[in-house]
């Protein structure tokens, strides 16, 4: 599986496009800045099977539609972050002065589905406590962690719908049982391993 990462958006969010040897591919949170994106899908020729939102924030879903009607390809969300594409109060966007929608979603995420794309396979790991619906995504030595885990840090939980216990539970029950050398390419800054962060990060280790 081939990631390739890109900065997008004011607040500097990663968009992940994941594809295979024969060119098959997804696009994770693509968070704005959208012809950057679709340049790097055409760079690649790339055909695009799937959009998948980490979670529902604006800074995460904010070239979704461009994205679709590019490529034709289907979104997919957690159904309790799904009034996040349609809703600029409750995606956050118009406090940041904007309005950023998206058309509702195709399909609805849920903990354990397994997503194939071509070669690509994907586990859905639920992950609430930055938001309802957050989700992460696990396969092939990695994990697409959205603003659930950071390096050497978590993601916010005093938004709507936040909750720091929950969240830490979330990354200790799930996330921390992957094997230590699993990648995580988290929504926003550098990649971590699960490793690095069982030793290191501070909430993880009860220092917050």
């Amino acid at each position: 599986m081939n990631i390739q990462s890109l900065v997008v958006g004011p607040v500097a969010a990663n968009c992940y496009i994941l594809s295979d040897a024969a060119g098959e591919g997804i696009v994770i949170d693509p968070g704005g800045d959208a012809p950057t994106i679709l340049e790097a899908i055409k760079k690649e020729n790339l055909k695009i099977n799937a959009v998948l939102n980490t979670h529902g924030h604006s800074d995460h879903i904010g070239a979704n539609d461009a994205v679709r009607d590019a490529t034709g390809a289907p979104l997919y969300i957690h159904a309790a972050d799904e009034n996040m594409l349609t809703d600029p109060r409750a995606n956050l966007s118009l406090f940041m002065g904007s309005k950023i929608v998206s058309r509702p979603a195709e399909y609805h995420l849920k903990e354990g589905d397994i997503l194939h794309f071509g070669d690509i396979e994907l586990k859905v790991l639920h992950t609430p406590g930055h938001s309802p619906g957050g989700v992460c995504f696990v396969g092939d030595g990695v994990v697409f962690s959205g603003d659930t885990l950071f390096a050497e840090s978590v993601g916010r939980t005093d938004f709507p719908g936040g909750s720091m216990s929950q969240l830490l539970s979330e990354i200790k029950e799930k996330l921390m049982k992957l094997p230590d050398d699993t990648v995580v390419y988290s929504g926003h800054g550098p990649v971590t391993t699960i490793g690095w962060e069982r030793q290191y990060n501070p909430y993880i280790n009860g220092f917050f």
